[in-house]
């Protein structure tokens, strides 16, 4: 039997959820060496585990209880135009934190806003990072 609540907009929704186990982020991109590298040796992040056979290639890092995979993609302007996203990632301390990405070669911008402070960064493949504040995340 589905449990189902009609809201005054007329739509259905369902009150059951999905069981979801784990979530996760897949980056394609044409700079995957380099991609993987800085993912596990700037952000020093778990290599969970990672597959190079003849036509499948991917890393996957544990992102806090998600997961990043990282696979190669050929044609890079198919890769730059399925990257409207930023991946941020909270920490206790973004100046320390930053001060740690800076001091392993990654160009960092601090910014300090009304909610907390991020430190904004790019990967190799020009995908958009944040480190984020975690003190006041959710409220």
């Amino acid at each position: 039997m589905r449990s189902e609540t009609r809201f005054r907009d007329g739509h259905l929704r369902g009150t059951a959820s999905m069981k979801i186990t784990t979530a996760g982020l897949i980056l394609f991109t044409p700079q995957y060496q380099a991609c993987v590298t800085f993912y596990r040796d700037c952000l020093r992040l778990r290599l969970l585990h990672r597959i190079n056979r003849p036509g499948e290639t991917l890393s996957t890092f544990d992102l806090g209880g998600a997961y990043l995979m990282i696979e190669p993609e050929d044609d890079p302007a198919a890769a730059l135009a399925r990257l409207p996203l930023k991946l941020r990632f909270n920490v206790p301390d973004v100046q320390a934190s930053s001060e740690k990405l800076r001091q392993r070669g990654v160009e960092v911008r601090l910014r300090h806003h009304s909610w907390g402070s991020t430190a904004e960064f790019s990967d190799p493949a020009g995908t958009r990072c944040a480190l984020r504040s975690d003190e006041g995340f959710g409220v």
